[in-house]
């Protein structure tokens, strides 16, 4: 397939075997593409960037790099499960880029969301470019460009959906699932062996935990995002709901409240849970929980996270909330 048009005429890739048709096609199209030059992706461990990776791996296997930048806004045990998935079991050749400080050290005191995001691009984006001009014979650029970003967009997908391609990333671009809906990646990722974690994975922003850390970041408080988001995605797996609420995570805003802990005056931070279901974002709704299990995540949170007294269940719609908070 080539263009940015996709063809009436083709199928939606919604079986195992659509996808796998769909993946030898790309295998030959990425082969003839590529040759044998070297291919660049950013992997970030999201949905849309493991499927190209996996591509990439099953067509030209060492001659694709992988860079994973780790920023300290992933969530918990992300960046260990892509070294895992990519690195060891995918035998890709994976450059890890801990640039937790970089990142955290220019957010320090930055409240603005707009002002976040473009310093966390900007960031990305010159660490990216950093680790490509330490390599040799790079002549391709790996994209997880979907339909929909062609759709709303002018083509090129943005670097962690907080960027655009600089000068110095100037190669030419490989962008295997251009013509695919998410619903289709996630097939196509599946039939490429991919963990159901990482094929299933949320929706999850540019920014990651950057904006769900709202006001001015800082290290501790976004660890209480991190670790009550991971316990409220442990309880929602046990609780059957991985699959069945759309999105959830936890967020921790900039402001503290009286609480009693151990017998003891504390003032420390909420964490405000929201969780919804919607069919294309533009609108959502409140997902109805069991308020035993909603206990039982209060409970875990205010007694597992540090610097945390108070649990909140945000109940507001979009519109008139949005689904973030940033």
């Amino acid at each position: 397939m080539s263009g940015n048009v996709r063809p009436e005429s083709m199928k939606r890739i919604n079986t195992p075997e659509l996808a796998e048709a769909f993946i030898n096609e790309q295998v030959a199209a990425l082969r003839a593409q590529i040759g044998g030059k070297r291919v660049l992706l950013a992997l970030s461990g999201g949905v849309d960037s493991s499927v190209v990776a996996a591509l990439l791996i099953k067509a030209v296997g060492k001659q694709l790099v992988c860079v994973h930048v780790n920023h300290g806004l992933l969530r918990k045990g992300e960046p260990e499960q892509v070294i895992k998935v990519f690195r060891d079991e995918l035998g890709a050749e994976l450059i890890y880029v801990d640039a937790v400080d970089r990142f955290l050290d220019a957010l320090a005191g930055v409240d603005d969301p707009e002002q976040k995001r473009k310093i966390i691009g900007k960031i990305f984006i010159d660490v990216f470019a950093e680790e490509a001009a330490k390599l040799e014979g790079i002549e391709f650029l790996g994209q997880g460009t979907i339909y929909p970003d062609i759709l709303e967009s002018d083509g090129v997908k943005s670097h962690h959906n907080v960027g655009g391609l600089p000068p110095e990333l100037d190669f030419e671009l490989v962008e295997p699932v251009k013509l695919l809906y998410k619903d289709e990646v996630r097939v196509v990722g599946k039939a490429l062996g991919l963990p159901d974690n990482m094929v299933y994975r949320q929706p999850f922003p540019g920014p990651g935990l950057g904006v769900r850390c709202v006001g001015a970041i800082t290290r501790d408080r976004l660890e209480a995002v991190r670790e009550s988001d991971a316990i409220l995605r442990e309880e929602f797996a046990n609780a059957g709901l991985a699959g069945k609420v759309w999105q959830y995570f936890t967020i921790v805003p900039d402001f503290k409240s009286t609480g009693i802990t151990d017998g003891k005056r504390t003032y420390e931070w909420p964490v405000v849970i929201r969780a919804v279901n919607t069919v294309d974002a533009v609108t959502a709704e409140v997902a109805e929980l069991d308020f035993a299990l909603v206990q039982k995540i209060v409970k875990r949170i205010t007694s597992e996270v540090n610097g945390v007294n108070r649990v909140l269940w945000d109940v507001t719609p979009k519109p008139s909330a949005t689904i973030e908070w940033e």
